[in-house]
């Protein structure tokens, strides 16, 4: 099992910020083909929350999500409320909830040196997590990376200025969801 992680919102100083965790077989490449498949249909080069924030873009979010909804991955949610400090946060938020031993690789979005990479597998270990890889990447190059950056977000949205549209978005990905933690507390 491979896990792919983003975040949404850690640098405001109000809000939420969501963390998603999300948890892909070891068939990658059908998936990620499926998710470019949809970009394409939808008409865009490659999704990310954050660029779609117009009434057009609530029309691709929304489209993304329910073209991605039946494809086979399953996620965790982790919300915090803000401001926060965000790496020792992550450090324990890992520690925490990456507890499955069957995990292969983590692939994490964003451009971390290789200390911070072996800081995250020494943490792992510690809490008798056996990994292969942890990799850093950008989401521009990972399809399932866009994929969990599109949970982040709509979280995020949901838990800050919830609409009727993110509402049945959020309740549509429930049975996808395997836990939802708010502050380090089960919530689900």
């Amino acid at each position: 099992m491979n896990v792919y992680i983003d975040e949404s919102g850690i640098h405001k100083s109000s809000g939420v910020s969501v963390v998603s965790f999300v948890y892909i077989d070891h068939d990658n490449q059908k998936l990620k083909e499926m998710i470019e498949q949809t970009e394409k249909f939808i008409g865009i080069k490659k999704f990310r929350w954050s660029d779609f924030g117009s009434k057009r873009g609530w029309t691709v979010r929304e489209s993304f999500i329910r073209k991605i909804y039946p494809l086979n991955f399953t996620f965790k949610i982790v919300l915090f409320t803000n401001p926060i400090q965000f790496h020792s946060i992550f450090e324990k938020t890992l520690s925490q909830f990456l507890k499955e031993n069957d995990i292969d690789h983590i692939i994490i979005d964003g451009k971390k040196s290789k200390t911070y990479v072996r800081r995250i597998k020494k943490i792992l270990r510690e809490q008798n997590v056996s990994i292969k890889k942890v990799v850093m990447k950008n989401d521009k190059s990972s399809s399932i990376l866009r994929l969990a950056d599109a949970l982040a977000g709509l979280y995020r949205s949901h838990y800050e200025k919830g609409t009727t549209k993110t509402k049945i978005l959020v309740e549509l990905l429930n049975n996808k969801k395997t836990a939802q933690f708010r502050d380090g507390q089960n919530t689900w």
